[in-house]
């Protein structure tokens, strides 16, 4: 399998899960909200900066139907964070140093030693 093809089809597969299967997910309160509610200190939590964001609470503001706004918040992530681990990953790849022509030897190499 050729590297696009398998680029394509993890793109392909992360996109399915978090627009689709993303809807199935469990609708329990993670771990740490959990904590917070058994011992009694869920009350006193702020909310978080981006409570106002388009994305907000795995949802897309200005959506009604639950399972598209959860499935196109997933998606929107995906794509955002290809887009900016892409993005990062061509600007801090290796580069080769180009040989600089002035310290290259272009005298003919001997082969009788």
């Amino acid at each position: 399998m050729s590297t696009r093809r398998f680029v394509a089809v993890g793109l392909l597969v992360a996109l399915l899960v978090a627009g689709v299967a993303s809807f199935y997910a469990s609708s329990h309160p993670d771990g740490l909200e959990h904590v917070a509610e058994q011992t009694g200190f869920l009350d006193s939590a702020d909310d978080s900066p981006a409570a106002d964001s388009p994305l907000a609470d795995y949802q897309t503001r200005g959506v009604g139907d639950d399972r598209i706004s959860g499935g196109l918040a997933g998606v929107i992530g995906c794509l955002l964070t290809l887009g900016v681990s892409g993005g990062l990953f061509l600007v801090l790849r290796r580069r080769g140093t180009p040989a600089d022509p002035d310290q290259v030897d272009s005298r003919p190499v001997d082969s009788q030693v």
